[in-house]
Protein backbone atom coordinates (compact mmCIF):
# COMPACT_ATOMS: atom_id res chain seq x y z
CA UNK A 1 0.00 0.00 0.00
CA UNK A 2 0.87 3.19 -0.88
CA UNK A 3 2.19 5.19 2.56
CA UNK A 4 0.51 8.51 1.01
CA UNK A 5 -1.98 7.66 -0.75
CA UNK A 6 -5.51 8.90 0.37
CA UNK A 7 -6.40 6.10 2.49
CA UNK A 8 -3.10 6.11 3.90
CA UNK A 9 -2.99 9.73 4.88
CA UNK A 10 -6.53 8.90 6.36
CA UNK A 11 -4.76 6.32 8.98
CA UNK A 12 -1.46 8.23 9.82
CA UNK A 13 -4.60 10.90 11.00
CA UNK A 14 -6.45 8.80 13.20
CA UNK A 15 -3.35 7.45 14.63
CA UNK A 16 -1.56 10.62 14.95
CA UNK A 17 -4.88 12.79 16.59
CA UNK A 18 -5.41 9.88 18.68
CA UNK A 19 -1.78 10.00 20.40
CA UNK A 20 -2.37 13.71 20.78
CA UNK A 21 -5.33 12.91 23.08
CA UNK A 22 -8.13 13.45 20.58
CA UNK A 23 -10.73 11.00 21.30
CA UNK A 24 -11.29 8.08 18.87
CA UNK A 25 -14.41 8.99 17.48
CA UNK A 26 -13.56 12.30 16.73
CA UNK A 27 -10.03 11.24 15.41
CA UNK A 28 -12.28 8.42 12.62
CA UNK A 29 -14.61 11.93 12.00
CA UNK A 30 -11.98 14.42 11.34
CA UNK A 31 -9.82 11.82 9.32
CA UNK A 32 -12.76 10.89 7.17
CA UNK A 33 -13.24 14.43 6.20
CA UNK A 34 -9.90 14.78 5.32
CA UNK A 35 -10.30 12.01 3.25
CA UNK A 36 -13.37 13.12 1.67
CA UNK A 37 -11.83 16.93 0.95
CA UNK A 38 -8.60 14.86 -1.13
CA UNK A 39 -10.86 12.84 -3.04
CA UNK A 40 -12.78 16.23 -3.45
CA UNK A 41 -16.26 14.49 -2.64
CA UNK A 42 -19.41 16.44 -0.90
CA UNK A 43 -18.37 17.13 2.71
CA UNK A 44 -22.20 16.30 3.24
CA UNK A 45 -21.51 12.67 2.91
CA UNK A 46 -19.86 12.78 6.64
CA UNK A 47 -23.21 13.93 8.00
CA UNK A 48 -25.17 11.42 6.15
CA UNK A 49 -23.11 8.38 6.96
CA UNK A 50 -23.67 9.85 10.41
CA UNK A 51 -27.56 10.57 10.94
CA UNK A 52 -28.30 7.71 8.39
CA UNK A 53 -26.17 4.80 10.69
CA UNK A 54 -27.57 6.39 13.96
CA UNK A 55 -31.42 7.62 13.63
CA UNK A 56 -32.00 4.42 10.97
CA UNK A 57 -30.60 1.48 13.46
CA UNK A 58 -33.25 0.75 15.87
CA UNK A 59 -31.41 -1.47 17.63
CA UNK A 60 -29.04 0.87 19.26
CA UNK A 61 -31.77 2.50 21.83
CA UNK A 62 -30.91 -1.15 23.72
CA UNK A 63 -27.12 0.60 24.54
CA UNK A 64 -28.78 3.58 26.79
CA UNK A 65 -31.10 1.23 28.26
CA UNK A 66 -28.66 -1.67 29.55
CA UNK A 67 -25.80 1.26 30.29
CA UNK A 68 -28.66 2.49 33.09
CA UNK A 69 -29.52 -0.96 34.38
CA UNK A 70 -26.19 -1.23 35.37
CA UNK A 71 -26.05 1.96 36.91
CA UNK A 72 -29.11 1.15 39.09
CA UNK A 73 -27.79 -2.35 39.89
CA UNK A 74 -23.97 -0.67 41.38
CA UNK A 75 -25.91 2.03 43.25
CA UNK A 76 -28.94 0.04 44.45
CA UNK A 77 -28.55 -3.30 46.88
CA UNK A 78 -28.83 -5.76 43.99
CA UNK A 79 -25.27 -6.67 43.12
CA UNK A 80 -24.90 -7.48 47.51
CA UNK A 81 -27.77 -9.49 47.46
CA UNK A 82 -26.60 -11.67 44.07
CA UNK A 83 -23.35 -12.27 46.92
CA UNK A 84 -25.11 -13.44 49.32
CA UNK A 85 -27.16 -15.69 47.49
CA UNK A 86 -23.98 -16.82 45.91
CA UNK A 87 -21.67 -17.67 48.81
CA UNK A 88 -24.63 -19.79 50.25
CA UNK A 89 -24.11 -21.78 46.82
CA UNK A 90 -20.55 -22.19 46.22
CA UNK A 91 -18.99 -20.71 49.07
CA UNK A 92 -17.98 -23.57 51.03
CA UNK A 93 -16.11 -25.62 48.45
CA UNK A 94 -11.69 -24.37 49.30
CA UNK A 95 -11.45 -20.93 47.11
CA UNK A 96 -15.04 -20.68 47.69
CA UNK A 97 -15.03 -16.67 47.52
CA UNK A 98 -13.36 -17.00 44.18
CA UNK A 99 -16.29 -19.17 43.32
CA UNK A 100 -18.54 -16.53 44.42
CA UNK A 101 -17.17 -14.33 42.35
CA UNK A 102 -17.36 -16.23 39.34
CA UNK A 103 -20.53 -17.24 39.60
CA UNK A 104 -21.82 -13.73 40.79
CA UNK A 105 -21.12 -12.27 37.69
CA UNK A 106 -22.40 -15.19 35.60
CA UNK A 107 -25.80 -13.96 37.04
CA UNK A 108 -25.32 -10.70 36.98
CA UNK A 109 -24.37 -10.81 33.20
CA UNK A 110 -27.49 -11.44 32.73
CA UNK A 111 -28.99 -8.25 33.51
CA UNK A 112 -26.17 -5.70 33.14
CA UNK A 113 -24.22 -6.39 29.51
CA UNK A 114 -20.60 -4.62 30.66
CA UNK A 115 -17.86 -5.92 31.71
CA UNK A 116 -16.65 -2.67 32.99
CA UNK A 117 -20.10 -2.13 35.00
CA UNK A 118 -19.63 -5.44 36.54
CA UNK A 119 -16.06 -4.92 37.55
CA UNK A 120 -16.43 -1.80 39.08
CA UNK A 121 -19.80 -2.78 40.93
CA UNK A 122 -19.58 -6.24 41.83
CA UNK A 123 -16.13 -6.17 42.00
CA UNK A 124 -15.66 -3.25 44.27
CA UNK A 125 -17.96 -5.31 46.89
CA UNK A 126 -16.65 -9.16 46.23
CA UNK A 127 -13.16 -7.72 46.69
CA UNK A 128 -13.30 -6.53 49.67
CA UNK A 129 -15.01 -9.95 51.03
CA UNK A 130 -12.14 -11.99 49.44
CA UNK A 131 -8.80 -9.20 51.10
CA UNK A 132 -10.63 -8.97 54.39
CA UNK A 133 -8.44 -10.84 56.95
CA UNK A 134 -5.73 -11.15 54.57
CA UNK A 135 -7.83 -14.76 53.34
CA UNK A 136 -6.95 -13.82 49.75
CA UNK A 137 -3.99 -11.70 48.33
CA UNK A 138 -5.29 -8.38 47.10
CA UNK A 139 -3.62 -9.21 43.67
CA UNK A 140 -5.11 -12.53 43.37
CA UNK A 141 -8.59 -10.79 44.43
CA UNK A 142 -8.01 -8.27 41.48
CA UNK A 143 -6.95 -10.55 38.73
CA UNK A 144 -10.15 -13.10 39.26
CA UNK A 145 -12.51 -10.37 39.15
CA UNK A 146 -11.31 -8.87 36.06
CA UNK A 147 -11.31 -12.30 34.48
CA UNK A 148 -14.68 -13.20 35.85
CA UNK A 149 -16.20 -10.07 34.27
CA UNK A 150 -14.97 -11.10 31.01
CA UNK A 151 -18.44 -13.35 31.57
CA UNK A 152 -20.95 -10.02 31.61
CA UNK A 153 -21.06 -9.27 27.53
CA UNK A 154 -21.12 -12.76 26.36
CA UNK A 155 -24.75 -14.19 28.39
CA UNK A 156 -27.14 -11.49 27.15
CA UNK A 157 -27.42 -9.03 27.69
CA UNK A 158 -24.93 -7.97 25.81
CA UNK A 159 -23.96 -3.94 24.68
CA UNK A 160 -20.81 -5.57 22.41
CA UNK A 161 -23.39 -8.14 20.69
CA UNK A 162 -25.65 -5.56 19.91
CA UNK A 163 -22.52 -3.31 18.09
CA UNK A 164 -21.49 -6.76 16.26
CA UNK A 165 -25.19 -6.83 15.09
CA UNK A 166 -24.98 -3.08 13.82
CA UNK A 167 -21.77 -3.73 11.80
CA UNK A 168 -22.83 -7.82 10.81
CA UNK A 169 -26.82 -7.19 10.15
CA UNK A 170 -27.11 -10.58 12.52
CA UNK A 171 -30.09 -11.04 14.86
CA UNK A 172 -29.58 -9.35 17.85
CA UNK A 173 -31.72 -12.45 19.61
CA UNK A 174 -29.73 -15.30 18.11
CA UNK A 175 -27.02 -13.52 18.92
CA UNK A 176 -28.07 -13.50 22.71
CA UNK A 177 -29.30 -17.00 22.63
CA UNK A 178 -25.83 -17.97 21.50
CA UNK A 179 -23.65 -16.58 23.96
CA UNK A 180 -25.56 -18.77 26.69
CA UNK A 181 -23.38 -21.82 26.56
CA UNK A 182 -20.05 -19.70 25.75
CA UNK A 183 -20.75 -18.07 28.73
CA UNK A 184 -21.58 -20.78 31.01
CA UNK A 185 -18.31 -22.46 29.17
CA UNK A 186 -16.50 -19.29 29.90
CA UNK A 187 -17.68 -19.43 33.91
CA UNK A 188 -16.43 -23.34 34.39
CA UNK A 189 -13.17 -23.31 33.15
CA UNK A 190 -12.25 -20.00 35.42
CA UNK A 191 -13.91 -22.31 38.03
CA UNK A 192 -11.83 -25.18 37.11
CA UNK A 193 -8.90 -22.57 37.51
CA UNK A 194 -9.60 -21.34 40.54
CA UNK A 195 -9.80 -24.85 42.28
CA UNK A 196 -6.54 -25.80 41.23
CA UNK A 197 -5.20 -22.50 42.24
CA UNK A 198 -7.07 -22.66 45.78
CA UNK A 199 -5.10 -25.93 46.56
CA UNK A 200 -1.64 -24.80 45.03
CA UNK A 201 -1.97 -21.29 47.54
CA UNK A 202 -3.94 -23.31 50.40
CA UNK A 203 -6.80 -20.65 49.77
CA UNK A 204 -8.75 -21.04 53.39
CA UNK A 205 -12.19 -23.08 53.05
CA UNK A 206 -15.06 -20.69 54.27
CA UNK A 207 -17.97 -21.46 56.87
CA UNK A 208 -20.94 -22.77 54.97
CA UNK A 209 -24.16 -21.13 55.21
CA UNK A 210 -26.49 -23.21 57.13
CA UNK A 211 -28.77 -25.47 54.93
CA UNK A 212 -32.33 -23.75 56.96
CA UNK A 213 -31.20 -19.96 55.75
CA UNK A 214 -31.27 -20.97 52.55
CA UNK A 215 -34.42 -20.28 51.56
CA UNK A 216 -34.39 -16.72 53.79
CA UNK A 217 -31.28 -15.92 51.24
CA UNK A 218 -33.04 -16.96 48.18
CA UNK A 219 -35.43 -15.03 49.12
CA UNK A 220 -34.15 -11.93 49.21
CA UNK A 221 -32.30 -12.08 46.34
CA UNK A 222 -35.40 -13.58 44.18
CA UNK A 223 -36.23 -10.38 42.79
CA UNK A 224 -32.91 -9.97 41.28
CA UNK A 225 -32.54 -13.39 40.03
CA UNK A 226 -35.87 -13.03 38.24
CA UNK A 227 -34.53 -10.04 36.18
CA UNK A 228 -32.55 -12.66 33.29
CA UNK A 229 -35.90 -14.89 33.50
CA UNK A 230 -38.06 -11.50 32.93
CA UNK A 231 -35.72 -10.27 29.79
CA UNK A 232 -35.04 -13.60 27.92
CA UNK A 233 -38.66 -14.59 28.12
CA UNK A 234 -40.06 -11.67 26.76
CA UNK A 235 -37.30 -11.89 24.23
CA UNK A 236 -37.96 -15.55 23.06
CA UNK A 237 -41.86 -15.51 23.87
CA UNK A 238 -42.01 -13.12 21.27
CA UNK A 239 -43.36 -10.79 23.58
CA UNK A 240 -40.82 -8.02 22.91
CA UNK A 241 -37.74 -7.08 20.92
CA UNK A 242 -34.19 -6.59 22.17
CA UNK A 243 -34.35 -3.00 22.25
CA UNK A 244 -38.03 -3.19 24.21
CA UNK A 245 -36.55 -5.58 26.88
CA UNK A 246 -33.58 -3.24 27.47
CA UNK A 247 -35.80 -0.80 28.49
CA UNK A 248 -37.96 -3.18 30.69
CA UNK A 249 -34.35 -3.95 32.23
CA UNK A 250 -34.10 -0.45 33.42
CA UNK A 251 -37.35 -0.17 34.49
CA UNK A 252 -37.15 -3.13 36.36
CA UNK A 253 -34.12 -2.70 38.07
CA UNK A 254 -35.37 0.73 39.09
CA UNK A 255 -38.93 -0.46 40.28
CA UNK A 256 -36.81 -3.25 42.53
CA UNK A 257 -34.01 -0.90 43.91
CA UNK A 258 -36.31 1.85 44.76
CA UNK A 259 -39.89 0.45 45.80
CA UNK A 260 -38.62 -3.61 46.95
CA UNK A 261 -35.30 -2.87 48.07
CA UNK A 262 -35.47 0.74 48.82
CA UNK A 263 -32.04 1.05 48.41
CA UNK A 264 -32.09 4.04 45.71
CA UNK A 265 -32.35 7.57 46.59
CA UNK A 266 -33.98 10.17 43.95
CA UNK A 267 -30.29 12.30 44.23
CA UNK A 268 -28.88 8.64 43.06
CA UNK A 269 -31.15 7.99 40.24
CA UNK A 270 -30.25 11.29 38.81
CA UNK A 271 -26.41 10.59 39.36
CA UNK A 272 -27.69 7.29 37.69
CA UNK A 273 -28.89 9.09 34.70
CA UNK A 274 -26.24 11.57 34.40
CA UNK A 275 -23.00 8.61 34.36
CA UNK A 276 -25.34 6.37 31.69
CA UNK A 277 -25.27 9.65 29.61
CA UNK A 278 -22.26 10.34 29.92
CA UNK A 279 -20.96 6.47 29.19
CA UNK A 280 -23.94 6.34 26.10
CA UNK A 281 -22.30 9.98 24.69
CA UNK A 282 -18.86 8.29 24.77
CA UNK A 283 -20.10 5.06 23.40
CA UNK A 284 -22.42 7.28 20.72
CA UNK A 285 -19.64 9.40 19.67
CA UNK A 286 -17.19 5.86 18.54
CA UNK A 287 -20.24 4.25 16.92
CA UNK A 288 -20.37 7.68 14.62
CA UNK A 289 -16.55 7.89 13.84
CA UNK A 290 -17.09 4.58 12.68
CA UNK A 291 -19.64 4.96 11.01
CA UNK A 292 -17.75 7.60 8.57
CA UNK A 293 -15.52 5.46 8.56
CA UNK A 294 -16.63 2.64 7.50
CA UNK A 295 -17.91 4.77 4.54
CA UNK A 296 -14.03 5.40 3.66
CA UNK A 297 -13.41 1.73 4.24
CA UNK A 298 -16.18 0.50 2.00
CA UNK A 299 -14.97 3.15 -1.37
CA UNK A 300 -11.20 2.06 -1.03
CA UNK A 301 -13.23 -1.60 -1.65
CA UNK A 302 -11.03 -3.03 1.42
CA UNK A 303 -13.29 -5.88 2.42
CA UNK A 304 -13.63 -7.27 -0.96
CA UNK A 305 -9.58 -6.97 -1.26
CA UNK A 306 -8.94 -8.69 1.75
CA UNK A 307 -11.25 -11.58 0.98
CA UNK A 308 -9.43 -12.07 -1.89
CA UNK A 309 -5.56 -11.88 -0.47
CA UNK A 310 -7.20 -14.70 2.31
CA UNK A 311 -8.68 -16.65 -0.90
CA UNK A 312 -4.85 -16.57 -2.53
CA UNK A 313 -3.73 -18.25 0.72
CA UNK A 314 -6.53 -21.04 -0.27
CA UNK A 315 -7.38 -20.36 3.82
CA UNK A 316 -10.39 -22.78 5.31
CA UNK A 317 -12.44 -21.73 7.70
CA UNK A 318 -11.02 -23.15 10.25
CA UNK A 319 -7.89 -21.51 8.99
CA UNK A 320 -9.75 -18.37 9.12
CA UNK A 321 -10.85 -18.05 12.39
CA UNK A 322 -7.97 -19.24 13.59
CA UNK A 323 -5.93 -16.54 12.17
CA UNK A 324 -9.25 -14.31 13.25
CA UNK A 325 -8.14 -15.34 17.09
CA UNK A 326 -4.86 -14.83 16.66
CA UNK A 327 -5.32 -11.35 14.78
CA UNK A 328 -8.03 -10.04 17.50
CA UNK A 329 -5.95 -11.51 20.45
CA UNK A 330 -3.06 -9.21 19.62
CA UNK A 331 -5.62 -5.93 18.92
CA UNK A 332 -7.12 -6.62 22.10
CA UNK A 333 -3.85 -6.02 23.93
CA UNK A 334 -3.42 -2.68 22.20
CA UNK A 335 -7.05 -1.54 21.33
CA UNK A 336 -10.30 -0.37 22.51
CA UNK A 337 -12.62 -3.60 22.25
CA UNK A 338 -15.31 -0.80 20.72
CA UNK A 339 -12.91 0.60 18.08
CA UNK A 340 -12.44 -3.33 17.25
CA UNK A 341 -15.08 -4.24 16.70
CA UNK A 342 -16.33 -1.06 14.98
CA UNK A 343 -13.74 -0.61 12.37
CA UNK A 344 -11.80 -3.95 11.90
CA UNK A 345 -14.02 -6.67 12.49
CA UNK A 346 -16.25 -5.24 9.39
CA UNK A 347 -13.53 -5.55 7.37
CA UNK A 348 -13.24 -9.13 8.27
CA UNK A 349 -16.93 -10.25 8.12
CA UNK A 350 -17.38 -10.68 4.19
CA UNK A 351 -14.14 -13.04 4.03
CA UNK A 352 -16.02 -14.58 6.64
CA UNK A 353 -19.35 -14.91 4.81
CA UNK A 354 -17.15 -16.09 1.92
CA UNK A 355 -15.70 -18.87 3.40
CA UNK A 356 -19.14 -20.21 4.72
CA UNK A 357 -18.85 -19.25 8.06
CA UNK A 358 -22.04 -18.19 10.32
CA UNK A 359 -22.42 -15.10 11.40
CA UNK A 360 -23.51 -15.60 14.57
CA UNK A 361 -20.97 -17.90 15.70
CA UNK A 362 -18.38 -15.35 14.06
CA UNK A 363 -20.19 -12.86 16.21
CA UNK A 364 -19.35 -15.06 19.79
CA UNK A 365 -16.25 -15.56 18.47
CA UNK A 366 -14.90 -12.20 17.73
CA UNK A 367 -16.41 -10.65 21.36
CA UNK A 368 -14.96 -13.16 23.56
CA UNK A 369 -11.87 -12.37 21.91
CA UNK A 370 -11.91 -8.76 22.40
CA UNK A 371 -13.32 -9.38 26.21
CA UNK A 372 -10.01 -11.56 26.81
CA UNK A 373 -8.29 -8.08 25.17
CA UNK A 374 -9.72 -6.73 28.48
CA UNK A 375 -7.42 -8.44 30.87
CA UNK A 376 -4.30 -8.41 28.71
CA UNK A 377 -1.82 -6.03 29.00
CA UNK A 378 -0.52 -3.42 28.35
CA UNK A 379 -4.12 -1.93 27.31
CA UNK A 380 -6.02 -4.49 29.84
CA UNK A 381 -9.00 -1.64 30.73
CA UNK A 382 -10.11 -4.14 33.01
CA UNK A 383 -6.66 -4.35 34.87
CA UNK A 384 -6.81 -0.79 35.40
CA UNK A 385 -10.56 -0.40 36.52
CA UNK A 386 -9.52 -3.97 39.39
CA UNK A 387 -5.90 -2.19 40.03
CA UNK A 388 -8.29 1.10 41.10
CA UNK A 389 -10.04 -0.84 43.57
CA UNK A 390 -7.28 -2.89 45.63
CA UNK A 391 -3.85 -0.49 44.87
CA UNK A 392 -2.18 -3.65 44.30
CA UNK A 393 0.52 -3.17 41.64
CA UNK A 394 -0.11 -3.54 37.97
CA UNK A 395 2.62 -5.99 37.57
CA UNK A 396 1.39 -8.46 40.46
CA UNK A 397 -2.25 -7.89 39.01
CA UNK A 398 -0.80 -9.15 35.55
CA UNK A 399 0.95 -12.36 36.81
CA UNK A 400 -1.95 -13.50 38.82
CA UNK A 401 -4.20 -12.83 36.18
CA UNK A 402 -2.20 -15.43 33.30
CA UNK A 403 -3.67 -18.91 34.80
CA UNK A 404 -7.31 -17.17 34.03
CA UNK A 405 -6.23 -15.78 30.62
CA UNK A 406 -4.98 -19.00 30.06
CA UNK A 407 -7.83 -20.69 30.85
CA UNK A 408 -10.37 -17.87 29.09
CA UNK A 409 -8.75 -19.00 25.84
CA UNK A 410 -9.55 -22.81 26.10
CA UNK A 411 -12.35 -21.83 26.42
CA UNK A 412 -12.59 -19.53 23.08
CA UNK A 413 -10.57 -22.73 21.83
CA UNK A 414 -13.64 -24.42 22.47
CA UNK A 415 -16.17 -21.87 21.11
CA UNK A 416 -14.47 -21.31 17.46
CA UNK A 417 -13.74 -25.15 17.06
CA UNK A 418 -17.20 -26.66 18.09
CA UNK A 419 -19.32 -24.58 16.76
CA UNK A 420 -22.24 -26.35 18.02
CA UNK A 421 -21.86 -24.54 21.17
CA UNK A 422 -23.03 -21.14 20.01
CA UNK A 423 -25.39 -22.33 17.38
CA UNK A 424 -27.28 -25.19 19.64
CA UNK A 425 -29.54 -23.08 21.40
CA UNK A 426 -30.52 -20.55 18.88
CA UNK A 427 -31.33 -23.55 16.28
CA UNK A 428 -33.24 -24.91 19.36
CA UNK A 429 -35.75 -21.49 18.71
CA UNK A 430 -35.99 -21.52 14.89
CA UNK A 431 -32.08 -20.14 13.63
CA UNK A 432 -31.98 -21.37 10.29
CA UNK A 433 -28.34 -20.05 9.76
Amino acid sequence: MNLFSPFAITIWLIIGLSLFGLPIGLSMISASIVYLLIMKQDMGIAAEQLLQGLFASYTLLAIPLFIFAAELMNVGSLSERLLKFCDALVGRFRGGLGHVNIVANVILSGMSGSAVADAAGLGRIIINMMTRDGKYTPSYAAAITAAAATIGPIIPPSIPLVLYALVSDASVGYLFLGGILPGLVMGAVLMAMNAVLARVHNFPVEQAVPVRDLPKITLKAFPALMMPVVLLGGIYGGVMTPTEAAALAALYAYIISLVVYRSVSLRQTYDCLLSSARSTAAVGMLIAGALVFNYVVTREDLPNSLSLLLASYHLTDVGFLLAVNVILLILGCLLDASTVLLVIVPILIPAARALGIDMVHFGLVVVVNLMIGLITPPYGLLLFVVSNITKAPLRRIVSDAVPFIIALVIALAIITFIPQVVLWLPRVFGYKG
